[in-house]
């Protein structure tokens, strides 16, 4: 078996992963990432783009913001759409703050071109992966990788892995409190190279469900619609598509779509998901290791760099300074601004959905909040200071 020995053990090489391991070596920290797929894999992802200022405020701290500002599209609003209605929540103007439409895709690329440089070693196609003695100061992770068994003997262990990924499951079912809600549809998304059909994301609550107007850059499209879990992707041709899409999404919108074929396609369940504690021993869990959000309000990369944020800055002091409040701390923290995220999500996701089980008063429900938040500075503040971000 071949030994390395390492400070901090990152299990993942998603954003969450990737983020921690560069904060980490710029402190001067060691630190090794262990990935079960290939790069090329990981960069095939399709995932989401709009990163809040805690996200680009890492890059920024990172000096890896050079084309995120180049190639991003910074939006200081966000439309809420209801059959003839359109919405537009001012976040700029209420907040001060924009948000930074760059696709997630890009973040990873990014991260992953600067390693080698600063010296953060990935290490790529692993498998059979184990954590060991997390319970304790000396942690280990074994893995096999082309035939060959390894272990990492770390302080500690982070465990970016995503929800199925192996951390979560180590930590002790007598410790553990998992949340969940699971919504009763799924969302099918489709992403084309044709330009935005609105400057700003548009979410619409339509008698045929939700959709979504999105997109990655000038030339780049991605939009989405609320289906049932039963559908298969076979039965939504593109053209179906792009016909239910301009209706849900109202006549103005619809006026300026353009339909392209689709670069990918896929169906995704909805879920709320929160796992307490968030730290057990010596390992720590990062990111959709510990939560999940439905899509609703793009916080899921978001909450992973907040997770980041508030490890590095434990990691850091226990190293420089062997402070251990923080590291005891971590958890507690992030579970705070995780579960008010989650609110945010949810709470938008029963706005702008329709339920099979929802009646007449559901529905009045739901108009009356919009015809609030058309009405309301208040109620736009509130969703603005959310959608943009709260403070760390």
């Amino acid at each position: 078996m071949t030994v390395h020995k390492t400070q901090v053990a990152i299990i993942g090489s998603g954003p969450a992963g990737l983020m921690l391991g560069h904060l980490l070596r710029q402190a001067g920290i060691d630190a090794i990432i262990i990935e079960r797929q290939n790069e090329a894999h990981v960069l095939s992802r399709i995932r989401a783009g709009v990163l809040e200022t805690v996200t680009t405020d890492i890059l920024e701290r990172l000096d890896l913001a050079g084309r995120m500002h180049a190639e991003g599209l910074p939006h200081g609003g966000v439309k809420l759409a209801d059959g003839e209605r359109l919405i537009r929540i001012d976040i700029e103007g209420l907040t001060g703050r924009t948000v930074m439409v760059y696709g997630q895709t890009e973040v990873t690329r990014d991260l992953i071109d600067a390693a080698p440089g600063r010296g953060l070693e990935i290490i790529w196609e692993v498998e059979d992966v184990g954590l060991h003695d997390i319970e304790g100061d000396a942690p280990s992770v074994t893995y096999t990788r082309d035939g060959v068994e390894h272990r990492i003997e770390a302080r500690f262990v982070a465990g970016c892995d995503g929800f199925h990924g192996v951390s979560r499951p180590t930590i002790p079912a007598a410790v553990a409190r998992p949340h969940e809600k699971v919504y009763p549809f799924g969302w099918l998304g489709i992403l084309a190279d044709v330009p935005p059909c609105n400057e700003e994301l548009i979410y619409a609550n339509h008698a045929n469900g939700f959709a979504l107007a999105s997109q990655r850059s000038l030339t780049r499209s991605r939009y989405y619609i609320q289906v049932p879990l039963t559908e298969k992707l076979e039965d939504w041709p593109d053209d179906r598509l792009w016909d239910e899409l301009a209706l849900r999404l109202g006549p103005d919108a619809a006026a300026h779509i353009t339909r392209g074929p689709a670069l990918e396609k896929s169906i995704a369940p909805l879920r709320s998901f929160v796992f307490e504690p968030m730290r057990h021993g010596s390992l720590f869990l990062v990111g959709d290791a510990a939560h999940i959000v439905p899509p609703t309000g793009a916080k899921g990369l978001n909450l992973a760099a907040s997770d980041v944020a508030y490890l590095s800055q434990a990691l850091i002091a226990f190293f420089a300074e062997n402070d251990h409040d923080a590291v005891a701390g971590y958890s507690d923290k992030a579970l705070a601004r995780v579960w008010k995220a989650e609110r945010f999500s949810w709470s938008l996701t029963m706005l702008m959905h329709r339920f099979p089980d929802d009646g007449p008063f559901e529905r009045r429900m739901q108009v009356a909040e919009l015809d609030y938040i058309a009405s309301s500075e208040a109620a736009q503040m509130e969703i603005a200071e959310n959608y943009v971000g709260l403070p760390l």
